[in-house]
């Protein structure tokens, strides 16, 4: 027997805290915006342009001796973090022009190797001009739009113009709301995260198809009955399957955060939000939203075959 994280027949009225829930979402959309216009992204090497080296040390890095020396050889001012463990140090550099990448890492590892104790390794080093990050970024702007222009398209053809508008609003929230967390918590943005957001686009799309077409199955086998009520049934008869998808995907991208390395962190940060707000998003935005239209019933003479016609339920 399948664990079940919600019991059967639930009765909880989601619709009726649309307000509150609007209210919430709105608040958190103009505090998206206005991070993202004062603070904006923490641009990563992807879209930046840059040099980026991964170096290991054999003793705990002293990051304020690195940025020194590394700030000494006129490349500008250098980004030293580090990342896992404390020997393992992760250094930007802004994009040279006159030089090679195997010169950079050559004048580094020289002024590194009078710096810090012991042995010091690089694990990977790349570089990105600023016009390849400047495509970049346009593409991955493009990437999202197309997206969620497809998204519209196939719900309109599949249900109704209704359904898919209220899809791309609840898209474009989730959207908005994982780039103001981006913005709030500073974490590197980079190609990774552009992937990330498209999978939560299907993901959340692939939520809201789900309750959308039990909508559809309800408005046709309860012609009268009232449409918040009819919409809080069709969330509830779709919960379980939400919750359960939720949280099975949980439970993966919680192991590949804590156990699949630093170069996925920001991926898997990103998706485990995602979950959260395309979940929420589902129920409490794309769904609710329907209140705003006047959504068609099926006339006497369209229900299929066979469809009982039920009363609406009381209470």
């Amino acid at each position: 027997m399948l664990l079940k994280l919600v019991p059967d027949n639930t009765n909880i009225k989601f619709v009726n805290y649309r307000k509150a829930a609007f209210a919430l979402s709105l608040s958190m959309l103009v505090a998206s915006v206005i991070l993202f216009f004062t603070h904006g992204l923490n641009f990563g090497i992807d879209f930046k342009g840059g040099v980026l080296m991964e170096v290991k040390t054999e003793q705990t890095a002293d990051l304020a001796a690195i940025r020194e020396s590394v700030g000494s050889l006129g490349m500008g001012t250098p980004v030293v973090q580090e990342f896992g463990d404390p020997t393992d140090v992760l250094i930007r550099l802004e994009y040279q022009q006159d030089k090679s990448l195997e010169q950079i890492v050559e004048e580094v590892k020289a002024t590194l190797d009078k710096t810090v104790e012991g042995e010091v390794s690089f694990r990977r080093t790349e570089t990105v001009g600023p016009k390849v990050s400047g495509e970049l970024i346009e593409d991955g702007v493009l990437s999202v739009t197309l997206a969620v222009l497809a998204v519209l398209v196939y719900i309109w053809f599949r249900f109704e113009w209704q359904f898919g508008l209220g899809a791309v609003i609840a898209l474009i929230h989730d959207v908005c709301l994982t780039i103001g967390l981006f913005c709030f918590i500073e974490m590197e943005f980079n190609l990774s995260i552009i992937a990330a957001i498209l999978t939560i686009v299907g993901y959340s799309l692939n939520d809201t198809v789900v309750v959308y077409d039990r909508v559809r199955e309800n408005l046709r086998k309860y012609r009268k009955m009232d449409m918040l009520e009819l919409l809080n049934l069709s969330l509830n008869e779709t919960l379980s399957r939400t919750t359960m998808t939720s949280f099975t995907t949980l439970l993966a991208l919680g192991a590949l955060f804590y156990f699949g390395g630093e170069n996925i962190h920001g991926f898997t940060a990103a998706m485990i939000w995602g979950i959260f707000v395309g979940t929420y998003s589902s129920i409490f935005i794309a769904c609710p939203v329907l209140m705003w239209f006047e959504m068609r019933r099926e006339p006497d003479n369209e229900i299929p075959e066979g469809m009982e016609v039920l009363p609406p339920e009381k209470g």
